[in-house]
């Protein structure tokens, strides 16, 4: 009977060593469109790891340990992926699945659906331009990683919707949208800096912000843009007014976040992850 005490000490501690971090159990979610969490060595060297050959997002939780949070694209493949380190190590994590439904759209303007010559044009100009915003890695740490909702409303259409428009099939859904109304003002769910300010053929007006290495998130469909490039932003400062600009068929905010140039669920980083 006697050893019952000290075993009972050793299996509870044993538990609490392995119990998820907070932050592993808010964020990791490691399926396409996710974002997985990976334990790093500790150490006082800032690591810096990469994946598919770009940096990552990493931190120090309660100050001890190092570890990468990491977005993976929509279109992965399931099972083994690795982390490479500045050492030539490398750290393996699994990609598991998940299924996204269908979402279809009627849209009465056809060069929304089917651009034409020159609307093709300005279309790859602005994708440019977008694409030099994801992958903007900068040195700063994010604020803070449970986000804040932009907007105050219902959410509509998910993350990861396959897309069809007048029955033609589109890229997958980027973001995560919220039924709000025309002119409710946009904030910014955690501190950072304006990177990019535009207006875009399919987003309409839009907003870059930048939250600090490789965290970014992208506001779209404004009727009103608030703030100008290279602008800091508290968290919770308004950014713009929700809008119809761009290929939208109503009043509503289109909110994408994205982790090493890879767009990710925003709803992981609300508490409104549905597996």
């Amino acid at each position: 009977m006697r050893l019952l005490f000290p075993l009972c000490l050793l299996l509870c501690s044993a538990a609490l060593q392995a119990e998820p971090s907070f932050i592993s159990r808010l964020l990791n979610q490691p399926v396409p469109g996710g974002v997985a969490v990976i334990p790093l060595d500790e150490g006082s060297q800032t690591p810096a790891p990469r994946y598919e050959g770009k940096p990552v997002l990493v931190v120090k939780e309660q100050g001890k340990q190092w570890i990468a949070i990491v977005g993976i694209p929509l279109k992965s493949k399931l099972g083994g992926h690795q982390l490479d380190l500045a050492d030539g190590r490398t750290l393996a994590f699994k990609v598991e699945g998940k299924h996204y439904r269908e979402q279809h759209i009627k849209l009465n303007n056809k060069r929304q659906v089917n651009p034409n010559p020159d609307d093709l044009a300005r279309i790859q100009r602005e994708l440019a331009e977008q694409t030099q915003a994801y992958q903007t890695f900068s040195p700063i740490q994010p604020s803070n990683l449970l986000f804040d909702k932009p907007v105050q409303g219902p959410l509509s259409s998910p993350f990861g919707l396959r897309r069809f428009f007048n029955g033609e099939e589109r890229n997958p859904h980027s973001g995560l949208d919220f039924a709000v109304g025309a002119g409710t003002p946009v904030k910014a769910p955690a501190a950072g800096k304006v990177i990019l300010v535009g207006n875009y053929f399919f987003n309409g007006n839009t907003v870059f912000v930048d939250h600090g290495q490789g965290l970014i998130s992208m506001f779209c469909h404004l009727s009103k843009v608030d703030v100008t490039m290279g602008q800091s932003l508290p968290r919770g400062g308004i950014l713009g007014r929700v809008g119809s600009t761009g290929r939208a068929t109503g009043p509503h905010l289109h909110w994408n976040v994205s982790l090493n140039d890879s767009r990710v669920d925003p709803a992981i980083f609300i508490g409104a992850f549905k597996p």
